[in-house]
Formats: C-alpha cells, sequence, structure tokens
C-alpha cells in the first residue's frame, strides 16, 4: 500500500509541476500572392474549404465553381433561374452538399442536385428581401441571415441538411429596429460554435442564441454605427468565448474610429481596440488556427492587415484588394475579391 501511495503521490506531483508551453507569437513580414483564378468580371465574396480541401465559391453574373487543390484545376459553371442575373455573396455546406444564396428578391438558396446541377430549395420574394450569410453547424442544421423584412432581421434555419428551410418569425426574435440589416460584403455576418450563433448587424449589433436558434437575444456594442454604412462587416470567433468583429465604413475607407473590437466571455461584452488606430474599413477578419486566439488577419479592398496580440496592435502586410479570407492552415488560406481568387503564404 506504502509503494502504490508513493507512486501515486510522484504521479500527482508530476502533473502539477508540468508547465504549460507559452504562446510565442509570430511576426509575419510578406505574403505570397499565387492568383488561382483570375476573371476580370468577377467579383467573389463568398468562398468554403470544403471537408475534401477543394475550394468552392459563388458569385456575380451566377459564377460558381470548384477548385481542386491538387490537379490545380478548376470547374466552373453559370446559375440559371428565368431570365435574371444571380448574384451570389453566401455559400455554405454540410459533408456531402455546397450551398449558395443570392441576394434581393427573389432571394433563391440552391444546393447540390443530381449530375452536377444545383436545385432550388428555397425561395422568398418581397419588398426588402436580401440575404447576406450562411453557414451550418453540423451535417443536418444550417442558417442563413437577410436584412430586415416586417420588422425583424430574417433569419432562415433547416434541421434537415438543407432538403427545407423556414423562416423564423419576429414573434421569436428581439424587437426588430428600421432598417438594421447585414452587409453582404464576406459571408462571415454568421459564426457558430457548437450549438451557438452569433449573428452581427449594420447596427452594431450582436444576435445570439445558445441553443441553435430556438431563442434569440440581442447583444449592444460599442463598434461605430450612426450612419448606414458603419457597423460590424464581419465577425469570428475563435472558441465560445473569444471572438472579434471589425467594420467600419466602406464609404470613408480611410476612417479607423471605433472599428475594431473583441470579446473574452462569449460575446457578453466587447471591448473596442486599437481605436483611431489602423486597419482602418476591413470587410473580413478571421481568427488563424491553432493559434491560440492571438492572431488574426483582416482583409478589405485596402489591404491585409495581421495581428499576433489579440488586435491591440496590427502589421500592415499588403495593399492587395481582398474581400474575404479563409485558413487552410496557420500559415495559409485562400482569399477573394474583385477579379478573382489567390492563394496566400504568409512568411
Amino acid at each position: 500500500m506504502k509503494v502504490i501511495f508513493a507512486v501515486f503521490s510522484a504521479l500527482i506531483l508530476l502533473v502539477s509541476c508540468k508547465k504549460e508551453i507559452p504562446f510565442v507569437p509570430r511576426n509575419f513580414d510578406k505574403i505570397e500572392i499565387e492568383r488561382i483564378l483570375e476573371d476580370s468580371i468577377l467579383s467573389v465574396r463568398a468562398i468554403e474549404i470544403l471537408n475534401d480541401k477543394s475550394l468552392a465559391f459563388a458569385a456575380n453574373n451566377g459564377v460558381f465553381g470548384l477548385f481542386n487543390p491538387k490537379t490545380k484545376l478548376w470547374q466552373t459553371s453559370v446559375q440559371k433561374y428565368d431570365s435574371l442575373n444571380l448574384q451570389f455573396r453566401a455559400v455554405g455546406h454540410t459533408a456531402s452538399d455546397f450551398f449558395m444564396l443570392s441576394i434581393e428578391s427573389p432571394g433563391l438558396l440552391f444546393k447540390t442536385g443530381e449530375n452536377g446541377k444545383m436545385t432550388l430549395v428555397y425561395k422568398e420574394v418581397g419588398l426588402g428581401v436580401f440575404y447576406d450569410a450562411l453557414t451550418f453547424w453540423n451535417d443536418s442544421e444550417g442558417i442563413a441571415v437577410g436584412d430586415s423584412v416586417n420588422g425583424c432581421l430574417s433569419i432562415i434555419i433547416t434541421r434537415d441538411g438543407g432538403q427545407t428551410w423556414n423562416k423564423i418569425s419576429c414573434d421569436k426574435l428581439p424587437e426588430g429596429i428600421v432598417g438594421e440589416g447585414a452587409f453582404a460584403a464576406s459571408n462571415t455576418n454568421i459564426k457558430v460554435i457548437g450549438n451557438k450563433a452569433w449573428i452581427a448587424t449594420t447596427h452594431g449589433n450582436i444576435y445570439y442564441t445558445s441553443d441553435k436558434g430556438e431563442t434569440w437575444e440581442r447583444i449592444n456594442t460599442p463598434i461605430i454605427q450612426k450612419e448606414e454604412t458603419e457597423g460590424i462587416y464581419s465577425i469570428d470567433f475563435y472558441d465560445e468565448n473569444v471572438g472579434f468583429a471589425i467594420g467600419g465604413d466602406f464609404s470613408k475607407p480611410n476612417m479607423n474610429v471605433a472599428n475594431k473590437m473583441r470579446t473574452v466571455d462569449g460575446g457578453k461584452t466587447w471591448e473596442l481596440v486599437a481605436n483611431n488606430e489602423n486597419p482602418d474599413y476591413r470587410s473580413c477578419v478571421q481568427f488563424l488556427p491553432n493559434r491560440m486566439g492571438n492572431e488574426l488577419v483582416a482583409v478589405g479592398f485596402k489591404g491585409v492587415d495581421f495581428t499576433n496580440d489579440f488586435g491591440n496592435t496590427w502589421k500592415h502586410l499588403s495593399d492587395e484588394s481582398f474581400y474575404t479570407i479563409r485558413f487552410t492552415n496557420d500559415s495559409t488560406a485562400y482569399a477573394a475579391g474583385a477579379g478573382g481568387i489567390s492563394k496566400l503564404s504568409f512568411k
């Protein structure tokens, strides 16, 4: 018994003396940019890295496509619906299907169908219909958000893998604010983790659900929000507690007042950071994976910026214009914007 107790005590001591590996910040100096899709008429605001590591996108003029990183080949097509010139700014995926959602009325949501064609699974017609972002909690449950219609944000949810979508009635959402919506700038108005979701709006609010859209609350934030073109353009969470949001005013892209904020309590409270300091207006912000929530990259039509201290200070890495970005690992990403899509390697 004494021997067992001694061994047990030694194990406790060993565990208690084990030191956590400290976070060592990186300091990127440049970005290597490889153009993988170039088309002067394209405006790409929605990209998605699929489960097999291929890259999907949907854009203006009904164009959508898939990139195979192994073969470096593209498959592209044009989605038709009557005589409409479809504009896509929101995409999502499950393990088996790709989804793309058009802006403006009629709002049209397509999913992967037979023989490589897309199938219409949701249609909404009406004054003010304008959908902005789309994502999935899992292979069964997904969510999309649009501008306010009839007194509340437009939120649609699927519980059957995207076969059917239902709109949440206004009586189940916080009381609407006139003119509130979301910016269809980068498909990053929604972030989901576990059962939770956070939706960022033009009025600088966060709509939060802890139960996959069954109940909602609205959280006010200090981000700039006085003008129609001001508010939150992008939100991301590293985990259920640590989050970041960025925005500003795309019509005044040099303004950097109250346009960056962070949370460490799951979005209950938000703190402005780097106020009156660059970066100024940006349309997308993303945490770098496996970097303990300290490293983020923000992109916009004025360039690419990096922070290694959770947004306190930022380094401008490139003037290259992008609308949206997604990371494949902690130093490689795909970014899209006017004219195509690029692969970014941070050095």
